[in-house]
């Protein structure tokens, strides 16, 4: 007998003509101009180019954080142009984990309250508990009671890490994460996303400058001035 055909999985990311025109004294200026891309589920991807390419506008675009000006935009099946801002809020929540160069983490609240605050918002059962496994799955069960400022920048990473991850996104979103660590820590938080990326089967979307970084990923696309100029090629394993 036949097997049946397999179910198409929809793209973690679908970008259809995407711009972004924002006002300026001197008049609109173009920050993305038509960009198509097409992640599937579970691709790494990362995206490079120079300062002002337009990279972390695209990131927020499909983060729901900044709207296109024209174009499609659909995140884990969802039409974003659909949503208003509550609607993005759910499906961030639900579905997208951010990681970003500056740690966003909240300063009054301990690593384990940081990590619980967006399970917390999705309602979730035990917010408290999932937080203080998320953050042992970062190595760091030892700082749950400590405040942002009693811990190092990789520190803060890994927590901000945690917080991502925690709700066990579909897609995760990271912009420059190693931006304000040191070359070593750097290594150390990288090594561990990619580790919990491929635990989880998320997909992944990475900003970086770092071309070694890029290139542990599946695939690079390289913007220049609003456009994609290389959509890259997905990369081969040798067979052994």
């Amino acid at each position: 007998m036949d097997q049946p055909l397999k179910q198409r999985r929809a793209p973690a990311i679908l970008l259809e003509d995407v711009h972004v025109t924002l006002p300026s004294r001197a008049g609109p200026v173009a920050i993305l101009r038509g960009i198509d891309l097409k992640v599937p589920a579970g691709e790494a991807v990362a995206i490079v180019g120079p300062s002002g390419s337009g990279k972390s506008t695209l990131l927020m675009v499909i983060a729901g954080l900044e709207r296109a000006t024209e174009g499609r935009v659909e995140v884990v099946g969802t039409e974003l142009g659909g949503l208003d801002e509550d609607g993005l809020a759910r499906l961030r929540a639900a579905n997208i984990g951010i990681v970003f160069q500056s740690f966003h983490l909240v300063p009054t609240m301990t690593a384990l309250e940081n990590v619980a605050l967006p399970l917390e918002f999705l309602d979730h059962d035990n917010a408290f508990a999932a937080a203080r496994a998320a953050l042992a799955e970062v190595g760091l069960s030892h700082r749950e009671a400590h405040f942002p400022g009693q811990l190092s920048g990789g520190e803060q990473q890994r927590v901000a890490m945690a917080r991502a991850l925690a709700p066990n996104p579909a897609l995760i979103l990271a912009d420059e994460p190693t931006g304000n660590l040191d070359l070593a820590t750097g290594a150390q938080v990288m090594d561990l996303l990619f580790a919990l990326k491929e635990r989880t089967g998320a997909t992944l979307l990475l900003i970086t400058h770092d071309r070694s970084l890029a290139k542990r990923c599946d695939r690079i696309v390289s913007l220049a001035d609003g456009r994609i100029v290389s959509a890259g090629a997905k990369r081969r394993v040798a067979a052994p």
